[in-house]
């Protein structure tokens, strides 16, 4: 499976950017789908997630009502709504597909996509 994240950007704090991410090569409604970010300070973080299995989403405490992620498995497509974003929210933000429910650890995810760089100024 390949994916390619997309939709990053230069953006003030309290903005918002939506990040999409397109899959290819398998059966993407059967993989969860999660998010991930990547910064020097922090290493790989969990931002969210949405199960294969009855949509399930998950969200890391410092995103949780602020980021929603979404997606189209008619379309093989993963979104990532940010909102009020922060200067800390700054990373490479990167997608990734797991066939487990209910992950939300790197080691869970097999398929990874090339990221998109999020700055948000303040």
């Amino acid at each position: 499976v390949q994916l390619q994240a997309f939709g990053g950007g230069l953006v003030q704090t309290g903005g918002s950017l939506r990040l999409s991410c397109a899959a290819s090569g398998g059966r993407f409604n059967l993989y969860t789908v999660g998010w991930f970010r990547l910064t020097p300070g922090r290493g790989r973080e969990f931002v969210a997630a949405k199960d294969y299995l009855a949509g399930g989403t998950y969200y890391s405490d410092s995103v949780k009502g602020r980021f929603t992620i979404s997606r189209d498995n008619a379309k093989n497509m993963v979104y990532l709504q940010m909102d009020s974003l922060k200067p800390e929210d700054t990373a490479i933000y990167s997608c990734a597909l797991s066939a487990r429910a209910r992950a939300r650890h790197v080691y869970e995810f097999y398929y990874w996509g090339q990221g998109t760089q999020v700055t948000v100024s303040s």
